[in-house]
């Protein structure tokens, strides 16, 4: 992310298959220092479904949201 921790359309263009390749990686390991760390991610993650699905085909099941029962 940015270093003001807003996801710009500069960032979004700036991505590329490699760096979505690192970020996907990342988010599989789930080895976050905090889980604010990876929660950033996945919103860089989930706004390149949006806006550049190119990219994130491959780690879509990274982005979908299973249900899940809260009881």
């Amino acid at each position: 992310m940015s270093s003001n921790g807003l996801i710009t359309e500069e960032l979004l263009a700036a991505q590329t298959e490699a760096s979505v390749a690192v970020l996907a990686q990342r988010l599989e390991d789930d080895d976050y220092a905090s889980p604010f760390d990876g929660l950033g991610d996945w919103h860089l993650l989930r706004a390149l479904a949006i806006h550049r699905p190119e990219l994130v085909r491959p780690y879509v099941h990274l982005v979908d949201q299973e249900p899940f029962d809260e009881d």
